[in-house]
């Protein structure tokens, strides 16, 4: 079973900017929301700098925090956890194939920006992955047939020697 961080939070409800600003911080790094005010990622090094960070932001913003390392006493537990933050994630996969799978389709003129463009929302997703979901490969194929389309579209027009 993992390990897991988890950030116990509550900020009072004005001004909203504080509690905004957390919220989005948790979508960015993928958290699972397994409670009102309680969020889980792995633990990593970098995990629980995060939340201890996002604790003290809370603290600072005149709100309560605490971050705790923990394990899931049953397999259960930690199987939705990962469940809750895979689904997540590949979500976010499947809508970047269908952007790449678009733009083939539609002829979007500058493919070679439309692929940097994915390619950075790519890095993204995969930084909220923890758990190598399969949809990442699934991705970034999409992603490269686009650009080799637009490499092999640009050679097109290229006067051969």
């Amino acid at each position: 079973m993992n390990q897991w961080v988890l950030l116990a939070y509550r900020l009072p409800r004005e001004p909203s900017r504080p509690r905004l600003a957390l919220w989005r911080a948790l979508r960015r790094l993928g958290a699972a929301q397994v409670a009102d005010g309680l969020a889980a990622l792995p633990l990593t090094a970098e995990t629980r700098e995060h939340f201890e960070w996002l604790a003290s932001a809370a603290i600072d913003d005149h709100g309560e925090a605490s971050v705790w390392v923990a394990q899931a006493t049953t397999r259960d537990q930690d199987e939705r956890w990962r469940e809750l933050m895979s689904t997540s994630v590949e979500a976010e996969y499947s809508a970047l194939r269908e952007r790449a799978a678009a733009a083939r389709a539609d002829g979007v003129p500058d493919k070679v920006r439309q692929r940097r463009y994915l390619r950075a929302e790519l890095r993204r997703v995969r930084a909220r992955d923890y758990f190598n979901a399969p949809g990442s490969r699934h991705a970034e194929a999409a992603i490269e047939a686009l650009g080799n389309e637009a490499l092999g579209n640009e050679m097109e027009g290229v006067p051969a020697k």
